[in-house]
């Protein structure tokens, strides 16, 4: 995994940059096919905001929080992005699964 950190109007500090490795590298306890994860840290006058783009095989996910304070603004993002990591791997064994099932019906 491929982790691109970057922050706009923001020095990263070594303590962020380990909080958020640390955040984002929860994210392959669900899906090991995670590619590249790019993440963006910003401040908009009293808004901390992150984004990070996770690229895994065939589809691209993007989560973004928003908060006053920057690590609370990393919690809201790892739980947004476990989230969205689950949901995209039930969504593989779905289609996995049916395809399975649609041909043991059809032999």
């Amino acid at each position: 995994m491929n982790l691109k950190l970057s922050g706009h109007h923001l020095e990263i500090t070594p303590a962020i940059r380990e909080y958020v490795t640390s955040k984002v590298e929860r994210i392959t306890r669900h899906f090991d096919s995670v590619i590249d994860v790019g993440v963006i840290l910003s401040v908009e006058k009293l808004q901390h905001k992150i984004e990070a783009t996770v690229h895994v095989r065939g589809r691209d996910i993007h989560v973004e929080a928003i908060d006053e304070d920057m690590y609370a603004a990393i919690d809201l993002l790892s739980d947004k992005l476990d989230r969205q990591i689950v949901k995209h791997k039930e969504k593989l064994m779905d289609h996995r699964g049916e395809s399975i099932k649609h041909q043991a019906v059809a032999e």
